[in-house]
């Protein structure tokens, strides 16, 4: 049976027919849709966990046990999964055991563009990259085969434009779901020293066994030769192969499925069948630095950029040196549609939270979710933002740079989902060393910028089933927290003055913004009811509309005009007014 999938849907698909048992992950795009496609497999044991490294321990428990184990995340999820991976390199698998990473070159919805290959090779972990939906299958089951041939986990790279495609899928028959038997070896699992260097021999063989075998089909295989024109040779994977192949539809072309370790003999033996040879490759010249320590001449980065995603035009006039609008959309024809910064949703919570900070003019360390956009205008709330979890701690290191001058001023924020992922530690440590800094968790009652995946304090499992919820307060008071506050967000006023009040205290203070994502069933507001506006109240003095919501907007007489269709009703334009012009009332 045929179907159209998308890339990510296809490797959860691939997982369902290779036997997977147990699959854990933490959310991000663009990885997010193989765990939650997954979760549709009844069969399979399926959650969200809490962060990377925990899915990744899970998986890996899973696996010594005897199952067929996998964990999924977007590139820099593989930061937090680094340790686990780094040494179950060493100690190799019973069951198959596969981590599937998702990079974002273009930084779609990313910090940054890093390259996980790196990664491949610093844990000495082979690495397959599918360049369609059908390959996302089919590697993915490979990969349990090969994990399970060769004793060692597999890394799946996986990429924007590959995990968001989609593509015809010939479908299979599962394979049964097999547990092995679990035999104690301290020698293989333990990692103390005597037992790791030992290991660390057996992963250098393993690797040269698989670059020795990726030449051959019947061995790891995982390639494509394409035979054309030998005035022009490329060695290309992934999404950069489609490029490629409608670029240049007449040179010869080798595909590697097997990034890392990199066939070697095959390589060779395709260089010396081309006069020149190119390696296209998107981010930083992985293959083309492999490549060269062969000692194999090759063209790569000197015609390429190191940032982005490419296209077929940018091929053409890189290599044939031609001016192309292949694949190009003609925009000529097109309207031009104004410029729209990104804002927060209509009834988002976070808005008024913001605007109390802005006012309030605290040092701000922002964090990873749908609230960074608290850094724009018209708030400007926040002052930097790094990676997950990371607000508590650069607040606490604000505070010791200045042995607490800045207390009063200095602030963090970070959502429930983020400080479940990696606040919590932070916390403790800023209570520990007696911090003077006040931490908000915006508590949307979901993991939303991913796309609403349930986590460990929304009451519901990855199926929507009832689940135990942490209890925030309870948390941060039982790791001494002695202050902890909770507001509803869309109060600004009351929002400014509780958060002042917290930023007064000693020690670290803790403020609970809750308030339902306007996104989820229990953040809309009722249906029958929008925002009215009493025009003769109204002085156009534009308070309302510098909230930038995008259920509200200015009309010809400056006064506000609310689209009853995009109003949530959460009354954060009628908080900010100060004449009463706005209120609540039937949609018209």
């Amino acid at each position: 049976m045929e179907k159209i999938l998308l890339g990510n849907e296809a490797v959860a698909r691939g997982a369902f027919e290779a036997g997977v048992k147990v699959v854990s992950s933490y959310p991000g795009t663009p990885s997010t849709e193989i765990t939650e496609s997954i979760a549709s497999y009844d069969r399979i044991r399926c959650e969200w966990a809490t962060n990377e490294k925990v899915g990744a321990e899970v998986a890996i428990g899973a696996s010594l046990r005897g199952a067929r184990a996998m964990t999924c995340m977007k590139h820099v999820g593989m930061n937090v999964a680094a340790d686990p991976l780094f040494t179950v390199s060493y100690t190799g698998v019973n069951g198959g055991l596969v981590f599937v990473v998702a990079d974002d070159p273009g930084m779609h919805s990313s910090q940054n563009e890093q390259d996980s290959r790196h990664y491949a090779r610093a844990s000495k972990v082979p690495m397959l990259e599918p360049s369609d939906a059908q390959e996302c299958k089919d590697f993915t089951i490979k990969a349990f085969e090969l994990s399970e041939k060769y004793d060692t986990p597999i890394i799946i790279r996986m990429h924007t434009r590959v995990s968001h495609s989609r593509s015809i899928v010939q479908l299979e028959d599962p394979q049964d779901i097999v547990i092995k038997d679990y035999v104690k070896n301290m020698a293989k699992t333990v990692m103390m020293p005597a037992m790791a260097v030992k290991r660390h021999v057996f992963v250098e063989d393993r690797l040269q066994r698989m670059a020795r075998d990726a030449s051959s089909e019947v061995g790891v295989g995982c390639f494509e030769w394409i035979k054309g024109d030998d005035e022009i040779g490329i060695i290309t994977a992934g999404a950069s192969y489609l490029y490629v192949r409608e670029a240049l539809p007449n040179a010869s072309v080798l595909k590697l499925g097997l990034v890392y370790p990199i066939p070697s003999d095959l390589i060779r033996k395709f260089a010396n069948s081309v006069k020149r040879l190119i390696i296209v490759e998107e981010l930083d010249p992985f293959l083309e630095n492999e490549i060269k320590a062969l000692g194999i001449a090759c063209e790569g980065k000197s015609l390429f950029s190191l940032q982005g995603e490419y296209k077929t035009s940018m091929i053409q006039k890189a290599i044939l040196g031609l001016e192309s609008n292949v694949g190009e959309i003609d925009t000529s024809v097109l309207c031009q549609a104004p410029n729209r910064p990104p804002v927060m949703c209509a009834g988002c919570p976070h808005k008024g939270l913001f605007m109390a900070l802005s006012r309030l003019k605290a040092q701000v360390m922002g964090d990873i979710g749908c609230y960074t956009l608290g850094a724009l205008p018209p708030t400007s709330a926040i002052d930097a933002c790094v990676c997950m979890g990371a607000s508590v701690g650069m607040a606490h290191g604000f505070d010791l740079a200045t042995d607490g001058v800045d207390s009063e001023r200095t602030v963090a924020v970070i959502g429930d989902s983020t400080f479940l992922h990696s606040g919590i530690t932070n916390l403790i440590n800023a209570v520990y060393n007696q911090s003077n800094i006040t931490v908000i968790i915006l508590d949307n009652s979901i993991t939303g910028m991913t796309g609403h995946q349930q986590n460990a304090a929304t009451g519901m499992d990855i199926r929507l089933n009832p689940a135990p919820a942490v209890n925030l307060e309870a948390l941060c008071e039982s790791v001494g927290v002695k202050s902890v506050r909770i507001v509803d967000p869309v109060d600004t006023a009351l929002s400014q003055s509780v958060i002042k009040e917290a930023m007064k205290e000693t020690g670290v203070s803790v403020v609970i913004a809750r308030r339902p994502c306007a996104l989820i069933p229990t953040g809309k507001g009722p249906k029958s009811m929008t925002v009215l506006v009493d025009k003769e109240k109204c002085t156009a003095c534009g308070q309302c509309i510098r909230i930038m919501c995008p259920a509200l907007v200015a009309g010809k007489d400056k006064k506000p005009v609310i689209d009853p269709e995009t109003c949530n009703t959460c009354g954060l334009c009628i908080n900010v007014c100060r004449f009463g012009a706005l209120g609540v009332g039937g949609a018209e």
